[in-house]
């Protein structure tokens, strides 16, 4: 769940998971419904009679409006708490009614049982985010005619429900091409200010892996900062979580490994680099107080260009398979762990690309063979001047099987630019 709520700002609290004592105190403070807080007394319950799903229902107007909580187990109007029972809550029966009559789809929907202290009560807590792909539409048939869905744009006015006008809709969607348009100029201006970074170092050509992962609704200013023992521990876990006896290519999270005790602070973020070192591959990366991460790593590291390709076209710059497949590796492993030490409640954007710092030597690429014995460079491969950036979705509570589809997702659609199959 979210860390700042609206009970959290009624009973003053800092920042941090809520707790059934903190339910309970703000009830017996009667704290009234807002736009934000709904009391519920019971638990969901399937649509009868042909009426709307009223937990899909409510879930999209606080999605539409600046989320929220919905918490089963209050009565609405007393503030009495009554608890529900545990065992009666279909958690995945929820999301399933949300899947079902919520358009489009919202990923970051949490349900949470809170037990009291003493295991003799319990509520539901369902934590809505604001949705910045509102407005979300809610679909439903009538009893007369089960063939034909209508669908309606919930909305919360002060503490009840209410439908969306037409110039209320059309208002919100062109909010949402705002935050979308807003975002994607973020991503670039973050990409092209680490590019400028790594690019003013070199003393000659050079192919750059480039990648950033942004919130969907990165931390205010006001929450916790990042500490640098958190920033320590991050890059060791991230670094711990992608080391494997059978990877191909050492990552770049090793290679930080030489900095990564001592991260030195930037505008609002930690930055670790080796570009100045003189020694090793060159590697850069930020992490951001507001869950924002940053990584760059040299793909033509003079290394590689060591090892004598002699069918390299004269002036090419050379792009290491294993090693870019690493750089994604190590990259979603950094991101997911900065996310969930900053506690991150959204989806993460992920943006990879390739770049050179001169646009008239093509990128060449290198492959291993014979488990990494011998490199060289396909026939068949295309040696483009420029890879277009590729992206990826994390969710905020990604599973290992979520981090390695991100992974693969960013490695196959770089590669394929290259003319390669990395399942070949």
């Amino acid at each position: 769940m979210r860390s700042s709520t609206r009970l959290h700002e009624h009973l003053g609290a800092p920042p941090g998971p809520l707790s059934f004592d903190m339910i309970r105190q703000a009830a017996a403070d009667t704290l009234e419904e807002t736009d934000d807080l709904d009391w519920k007394e019971q638990l969901p319950q399937p649509p009868r009679d042909g009426r709307w799903n009223e937990l899909a229902k409510d879930v999209a107007a606080m999605a539409n409006t600046r989320g929220g909580l919905i918490i089963f187990g209050v009565r609405d109007k007393t503030c009495e708490l009554v608890g529900i029972n545990p065992e009666q809550a279909n958690i995945q029966q929820y999301h399933q009614w949300i899947r079902n009559h919520v358009q489009p789809y919202l990923p970051d929907i949490t349900f949470t049982t809170l037990p009291s202290p003493d295991g003799s009560m319990s509520v539901l807590v369902c934590d809505i985010p604001a949705s910045p792909m509102a407005p979300h539409h809610v679909y439903g048939t009538a009893q007369k005619d089960k063939d034909q869905q209508a669908a309606v744009v919930p909305y919360r006015d002060k503490d009840h429900t209410a439908w969306m006008a037409e110039h209320q809709i059309e208002r919100a969607y062109r909010d949402r091409l705002t935050r979308t348009e807003h975002a994607e100029e973020e991503i670039q201006r973050l990409l092209d200010q680490t590019r400028d970074t790594v690019f003013t170092q070199q003393t000659e050509p050079s192919a750059w892996f480039l990648a950033v992962a942004r919130p969907e609704r990165p931390l205010p200013r006001t929450a916790p900062r990042l500490t640098r023992d958190e920033a320590r521990l991050l890059l060791h876990t991230a670094r711990t979580r992608t080391q494997s006896a059978h990877r191909p290519a050492v990552g770049p999270l090793a290679g930080l490994q030489i900095v990564s005790d001592n991260p030195r602070p930037g505008l609002r973020r930690w930055v670790l680099q080796t570009l100045t070192l003189g020694m090793g591959r060159e590697i850069y990366a930020e992490l951001h107080h507001d869950g924002t991460t940053v990584l760059a790593a040299n793909l033509s590291w003079k290394a590689l260009r060591g090892q004598a390709l002699e069918e390299a076209p004269e002036g090419s710059l050379l792009v290491h398979r294993d090693f870019t497949k690493a750089c994604c590796e190590d990259f979603t492993a950094l991101c997911l762990e900065l996310a969930r030490r900053a506690g991150t409640d959204s989806s993460l954007h992920l943006t990879a690309a390739i770049a050179s710092s001169t646009r008239s030597a093509p990128l060449t690429p290198v492959v291993s063979e014979y488990g990494g014995a011998f490199l060289s460079i396909p026939d068949y491969a295309r040696r483009p001047h420029r890879i277009q950036p590729v992206i990826a979705v994390l969710p905020p509570t990604s599973s290992d099987k979520a981090l390695d589809e991100a992974t693969h997702d960013l490695f196959t659609d770089l590669m394929n630019q290259f003319g390669l199959d990395p399942q070949l």
